[in-house]
């Protein structure tokens, strides 16, 4: 069995030693309750890397993967993976935090309010994290949170990366190092769904000269184009500026990419005919956040070499290439396609249309149960020990 290395040799040598390697990242969509999904098919493939590494009990997802990246619903998943906890522990902790933090208020209907009250997602996510930082010796592989600043529209891949441009500053600096942020509020940052939740203001300046501080208001990375982060997990891992400056190459790096569940692109005539100016504008932006969506897959597929490609359209196919004829990395992708067709010829289950809608809800905690049933289903019938190359097993 191979010998597991401690939180700081992994960090200093897999994470920060871009000539360490292979190197494999982990990357986790947004997509609110449907996380449950994410973790159906994280159980098994957390179930399928022990039994690879000669089934220690105490085997975790962070102990293989050097890199874990999550928006949105994908970064509380994200951090409690790096933290060290086992996908049941996770899922414990996540249907504890969907039954408090998404109870609907009569008290808070009306337009110029949230769905739902940030204190909630603030002291849930307190209780799962508690006064970490983004530095904190607890995280025991590298994690990547995406988030955006509403304020200056600009999206903000914050990792624990020690060499990265703001992780770091003198302590006269005016900006506030990134490492100093709590790891909590990072994550509340990114799960700040507008519309559900308020933005998440964090103070990124102390100031100066009687100056006030400078702060951000951030809301969910869902909204950038990096609602699934693979690409950006694999921009940060390889373009010079983001410091890990790690090697490419089909057996170099490994992007393992896990969804909540991808909605019926079918919305209905009489919507688009007879809806208000606010049915298409909702309409517009969910096909805006699918279109960004199906371009970080085609891009994925485009780059690398994946046994699990899928048809992006029948145009492209599955875009097999790769671009320039040498892969970037090796991909794995997981999914649910939420239509009856599709899980009946993956799943081998006939799920009627009606049922798969109504798991298309971000706020259902009702949802729960068949979320996870579903989720652990497909991850029995998608995810194949075969495609874990052998040449990223642990050593």
């Amino acid at each position: 069995m191979p010998v597991r290395p401690s939180r700081a040799q992994h960090l200093a040598s897999n994470v920060a030693d871009p000539n360490a390697g292979p190197k494999r990242i982990l990357a986790l969509d947004g997509g609110g309750l449907r996380g449950v999904l994410t973790l159906g098919m994280l159980r098994e493939i957390e179930t399928v890397l022990r039994a690879r590494h000669g089934g220690d009990p105490d085997f975790r997802l962070c102990d293989y993967f050097d890199l874990i990246a999550g928006t949105s619903t994908g970064a509380i998943i994200a951090a409690a993976l790096a933290l060290g906890m086992s996908v049941d522990e996770v899922l414990e902790r996540y249907r504890q935090l969907g039954n408090i933090v998404f109870k609907r208020s009569l008290l808070r209907w009306g337009a110029l309010r949230a769905k739902y009250p940030a204190d909630k997602v603030r002291d849930a996510l307190t209780g799962i994290f508690d006064d970490r930082r983004l530095d904190s010796d607890d995280l025991r592989t590298g994690l990547l949170v995406v988030t955006k600043r509403l304020d200056t529209g600009s999206t903000w891949p914050l990792t624990n990366h020690p060499d990265s441009r703001y992780f770091n500053r003198g302590k006269h600096a005016t900006t506030i190092a990134n490492r100093e942020y709590p790891l909590w509020q990072v994550v509340r940052a990114s799960t700040a769904a507008p519309y559900f939740f308020d933005p998440e203001t964090i103070r990124i300046g102390r100031g100066s000269d009687g100056a006030k501080p400078v702060t951000g208001d951030f809301v969910d990375g869902g909204v950038s184009p990096h609602n699934n982060p693979a690409l950006q997990a694999l921009m940060t891992a390889t373009m010079p500026g983001y410091a890990f400056n790690w090697a490419t190459g089909a057996e170099r790096l490994l992007v393992v990419s896990v969804g909540t569940g991808k909605a019926d692109a079918e919305v209905g005539h009489a919507n688009l005919i007879e809806g208000t100016a606010a049915v298409h504008a909702v309409l517009s932006l969910k096909a805006l956040m699918e279109d960004c969506a199906d371009q970080v897959e085609t891009m994925m597929q485009w780059l690398s070499t994946s046994p699990t490609a899928r048809e992006i359209d029948r145009e492209i196919g599955t875009c097999a290439g790769p671009l320039g004829g040498k892969a970037l990395c090796s991909y794995l992708r997981y999914n649910v396609l939420m239509t009856s067709d599709w899980c009946a010829r993956h799943l081998g289950e006939q799920i009627a249309k009606k049922a798969l809608k109504a798991l298309e809800a971000m706020d259902e905690p009702a949802n729960i149960p068949e979320l996870d049933r579903v989720g652990r289903l497909a991850g029995a019938k998608l995810v194949q020990p075969a495609h874990f190359d052998a040449a990223f097993d642990l050593r």
